[in-house]
């Protein structure tokens, strides 16, 4: 599975050097931050609301589009899907509570 975000990184790399007319994740980085900011923002609440409805394909679809702008954002900020999945990976196995008390400790 990871094999597509490893495919999803390199492709949004790779629109950095695009024009902004030829891509739509061009645009986005030519836009800056704050237009990426808020199409995640958009996504995350569209996939609240599906949720609410309760129907399972939408809400997959919903978090697609979600997932998709957050790593249009780590690109953006020279960070890729590896990065998430490193701190994934050393979270597992710990409790959440745990983590969370090491977050405020530090």
């Amino acid at each position: 599975m990871s094999d597509i975000l490893q495919q999803l990184d390199a492709l949004l790399e790779a629109r950095k050097a695009e024009s902004a007319d030829s891509s739509y994740v061009a645009s986005l980085y030519a836009k800056g931050l704050d237009k990426i900011l808020k199409k995640v923002g958009e996504e995350a609440i569209e996939t609240v609301m599906a949720a609410k409805d309760g129907n399972a394909e939408h809400l997959v679809y919903e978090i697609t589009d979600l997932w998709f702008h957050t790593l249009v954002l780590l690109a953006h900020q020279n960070l890729s899907s590896a990065d998430v999945l490193q701190e994934l990976q050393r979270r597992f196995g710990l409790s959440g509570l745990v983590e969370k008390a090491q977050r405020s400790q530090n």
